[in-house]
């Protein structure tokens, strides 16, 4: 019964979000709590709700003050020479665009956070791709498969917790891995070169302005100013590549629009600024070089684990915002220009919480876990490594890692004990399924990253689904392939 209710439960929800018949955050919260009352848990609902909440509570406040130390540096134009160089590489090209997108993804990814590797790659590339026309989805898809990749860092946090339940050393899952990851991030560079050639196909080239992504103190005459003016630069620049893009990408056409909107009348229009992140009154290009080594410092104490994420990123928040907004309107602007951000992602992760916390709460995160184990037949003993790399698919997806990792993992190493396979081989096995984890509605930051792309949570589950199976499968391959996960033990 519980089993029934449990994948009945998952089943609607993803019916829901990917038919659009409701979004992810009414869905999250209306679906588990009437199936917690279809199966006559009303009463204890409550309690569950919160413990849900305040478990995902400290991930909330952590995105909350992420964006808003991103916005911050964002607005002061930490990345706009980021932006400028890779328009200077990218020449209009979208193949090269895709392909850039990932190798950038993976290069933030080395940080281990999802979070930060989701707003640094969107904020810097969201424009272009707008500007371009280029589908948004493909942007979402491509960092979340890098993203994925790297998700098995030590540091990530799947590695960890496969060790700490295993009770293995770190090194001894994450070191032999190290070829088959690199292996899987060339395959996901392929996977954009296919991506970007396919848009490269459906627009063509485009000719970007004369000098990269920077924009120029004094707008020229007839650019949409007054049409965008009190919008906050993001919002400013999302606006104008809106207009490029419904225009044909033509910039006499934009910016003939926007002048009309904002003040009633058409006029000559003249070439179109040259873009970045930063707005002219917000950019702070004196400081650069301090919000790089702040950025720079974040990273570092991130890694170490010196502190709890959300409190490094509240305190750096604190200093980032008094460095390049000293004054009080200044800050209190710079706060509500973000809060459009962040209000969204937030709320889905509480959202996200009541979920969890029913699924855990009323056990049926064990009911799913015990079917599929009672599932798997005795012939396929000798190949439980692979039998798990191939599990951690729906599993990472289905339930959260820990309850992977945690209660699933060291279940299957004992198994595969007797077979000859080791718990460090097993435990290699069962990271391989993260490219799958990270579109899995438990995964917080998957909504941080969609909301920033500006798409769908069920449309970027379609699109990337596939796409993300095929790097998990690269990633075991290559690890049997190298004799890191055995294919099959003693029988």
């Amino acid at each position: 019964m519980l089993t029934t209710l449990a994948y009945s439960m998952v089943v609607v929800f993803m019916f829901l979000i990917m038919t659009k018949r409701l979004p992810a955050l009414v869905a999250l919260i209306i679906v588990p709590i009437a199936f917690g009352i279809i199966g006559g848990f009303g009463p204890e609902l409550g309690p569950m709700m919160l413990d849900g909440i305040k478990k995902l509570a400290p991930t909330g406040v952590m995105l909350m003050f992420a964006i808003l130390y991103f916005g911050i540096m964002i607005d002061a134009g930490l990345f706009d020479p980021v932006v400028r160089r890779i328009l200077k590489i990218v020449d209009g090209d979208p193949m090269k665009i895709v392909v850039g997108t990932a190798a950038l993804a993976m290069f933030i990814s080395l940080d281990g956070d999802g979070a930060t590797t989701y707003m640094i790659t969107v904020s810097a590339m969201l424009p272009l791709y707008k500007r371009m026309g280029m589908s948004r989805l493909v942007l979402a898809c491509v960092i979340m498969l890098a993203g994925g990749v790297f998700n098995i860092l030590p540091w990530g946090g799947p590695t960890a917790r496969a060790a700490s339940a295993l009770g293995v050393d770190v090194s001894e899952i994450f070191v032999p891995m190290i070829l088959p990851m690199a292996v899987t991030a060339l395959w996901v560079l392929f996977v954009a070169y296919m991506l970007g050639m396919k848009e490269r196909k459906r627009i063509g080239f485009a000719a970007l302005p004369a000098g990269g992504a920077e924009r120029k103190s004094a707008p020229a005459a007839g650019f949409p100013q007054p049409a965008l003016a009190g919008m906050p630069p993001t919002a400013e620049l999302n606006a104008i590549a809106d207009q490029w893009v419904a225009h044909g990408g033509s910039a006499e056409a934009a910016g003939a629009h926007a002048a009309a909107a904002g003040s009633g009348a058409s006029g000559p229009a003249v070439a179109t600024p040259e873009i970045t992140l930063s707005g002219a009154a917000t950019a702070r290009p004196k400081l650069i070089w301090i919000n790089f080594l702040l950025t720079a410092a974040l990273m570092v104490l991130l890694i170490m684990g010196a502190l709890p994420l959300p409190a490094l990123f509240m305190i750096f928040f604190a200093i980032a915002i008094m460095v390049n907004y000293p004054g009080l309107q200044e800050q209190k602007e710079r706060i509500a220009s973000h809060a459009s951000n962040a209000v969204p992602v937030v709320s889905l992760i509480f959202a996200a919480g009541i979920f969890v916390g029913i699924l855990q709460g009323t056990k049926m995160v064990d009911a799913i876990a015990n079917s599929v184990i009672a599932g798997v037949p005795e012939w396929m003993g000798p190949y439980l490594a692979v039998v798990t790399g191939i599990l951690s698919i729906p599993f990472t997806f289905f339930i959260s890692n820990d309850a992977f990792y945690f209660g699933i993992v060291p279940v299957l190493a004992k198994a595969a004990e007797i077979y000859g396979i080791s718990a460090a081989e097993i435990g290699r096995a069962s990271i391989v399924g993260q490219p799958v984890h990270l579109l899995s509605p438990l995964v917080a930051s998957t909504y941080l990253l969609v909301g920033m792309s500006e798409v769908e949570f069920g449309d970027h589950q379609r699109y990337t689904l596939l796409w993300s199976i095929s790097a998990t499968l690269v990633m075991l391959v290559a690890a049997i392939l190298f004799g890191v996960i055995p294919l099959m033990g003693n029988a």
